[in-house]
């Protein structure tokens, strides 16, 4: 038995458990002065404040079995009496003692949701100091990059602000090291790669790697995973939701960076549109907060999204679809918000917004409008011929399928054209059949 020690060592720290859960686990022991997270060995030193407080843990889980996120975790005294900040700073590394504040960082981003682009890196960053080169790479650690700053106190103030910060709520976790690099090279300006003092750099030639040879070792890697609040974008507060539905990364042509909530959408047709068909469309993406039509401009509409990741989809995948014979212009507004006005329709307390509940399923159903619509929350009697009765105004149904789904009644309706189907559920989302209140999506299916 290790003599007792203020420093604890956990094993069998799984990449799922966060610096903040190790801290419920012994706070209730007394204070915790410092914690180190060894993330390559699935470990943890722990340092409480005085040697009482780590004694009364280990006693209490000699006796009960500490668990964290269901996985059993082993707690006993470290060798170490003392986490110093050179612990901290290059423990598990070998043979990199020397390191020592640089001016170039070496960043490794973990629990990756979502794409980090050097314009995301350069956002979080560049507040604590002019920088100077970004080159982004991959490696076995995951997503990193180097960080070049003008001067060495920036690297330093921007490590100690940022180390262990979340980008996004809940994801894409900072590690910062101080590299043993010199100077950054770099050949492009592009999304991986970025010259600041050089705009005249050319972007790389398609199928070039940016990466730059050497940098995937630079400093030695060591990853640290304490996971505190967010530092940018903390309107995507839905990352694990969003991940789930889109297999752990982005549409194309999604960057996840959006932070305007409200869309600008004209070339409507006034005679058959109005608030309520606008929200069953948009709802597709997003809640939705409110809807206005300009006064001086009957085809234009103003709709404020519930955060600007999901007005980005809205925007990324309305753009240019076909309602009521006319091609839809969808674009961010210059507005931030929508003021509350008698000719304000207000939805934020809707409880037809989809997002409220199972978020992860509705981001599924994000895609462009297609020619095919899911049914669901119908009738558990309903026969295919009352479908196409409630539905057949809107346009020539090719084929209609019903199913059970969950133990509940589900149906997909095939319409001759995405603009049919469009109008379909503009017109029939939300409607009721033998009191049931239903819901259509499109589907990405192809054939029934």
């Amino acid at each position: 038995m290790t003599e007792p020690s203020k420093v604890i060592h956990i094993r069998n720290v799984g990449h799922e458990i966060s610096e903040n859960d190790l801290l419920q686990l012994v706070q209730p022991f007394g204070v915790v002065a410092k914690l180190v997270m060894l993330r390559a060995k699935n470990q943890a030193l722990l340092q409480m404040q005085d040697v009482a407080s780590a004694v009364s843990a280990l006693q209490y889980y000699t006796n009960v079995q500490p668990s964290v996120r269901g996985r059993n975790v082993y707690i006993q005294f470290s060798s170490h009496q003392e986490l110093t900040t050179m612990d901290q700073n290059v423990q598990g590394r070998k043979g990199d003692q020397d390191s020592q504040p640089n001016r170039i960082l070496l960043v490794t981003i973990q629990h990756l949701l979502y794409p980090i682009t050097v314009e995301v890196l350069h956002q979080v960053f560049s507040p604590h100091g002019f920088v100077e080169k970004i080159v982004t790479f991959q490696k076995s650690a995951g997503s990193q990059a180097l960080i070049q700053y003008q001067s060495r106190l920036s690297a330093v103030s921007a490590r100690n602000a940022l180390q262990g910060r979340n980008i996004y709520d809940g994801c894409c976790t900072l590690d910062i090291q101080f590299s043993n690099l010199s100077e950054l090279q770099v050949n492009y300006n592009n999304e991986r790669s970025r010259d600041f003092t050089n705009p005249s750099l050319p972007s790389e030639q398609k199928g070039r790697s940016s990466q730059q040879p050497g940098y995937g070792d630079a400093g030695g890697m060591y990853a640290l995973q304490p996971g505190a609040g967010a530092v940018a974008f903390p309107q995507m507060g839905n990352a694990a939701a969003i991940a789930a539905a889109f297999g752990g990364g982005l549409p194309p042509g999604i960057s996840g960076t959006n932070d305007r909530c409200t869309i600008l959408v004209s070339n409507l047709n006034t005679d058959r549109i109005d608030e309520d068909k606008l929200f069953n469309l948009f709802s597709i993406y997003g809640n939705i907060v409110r809807i206005k039509f300009l006064r001086n401009k009957p085809d234009h509409a103003l709709v404020q999204m519930g955060d600007g990741f999901q007005a980005e989809l809205a925007v990324h995948f309305l753009k240019g679809a076909m309602l009521f014979g006319k091609r839809l212009e969808v674009n961010f507004s210059k507005h931030a918000n929508i003021t509350s006005a008698p000719d304000t329709h207000e939805y934020v307390n809707s409880n037809l917004n989809r997002f409220n509940r199972n978020a992860a399923k509705n981001y599924r159903y994000c895609c462009s409008p297609t020619k095919m619509i899911h049914l669901s929350t119908i009738p558990q009697d309903i026969t295919e011929d009352e479908i196409i009765s409630h539905l057949e105004e809107h346009g020539n149904i090719v084929n209609t399928k019903l199913f059970e789904g969950n133990g509940k009644k589900q149906a997909l309706v095939l319409f001759e054209t995405e603009e049919q189907a469009t109008e379909a559920l503009v017109c029939k989302h939300a409607s009721t059949i033998d009191g049931s209140v239903i819901r259509i999506s499109f589907s990405q299916l192809q054939t029934i």
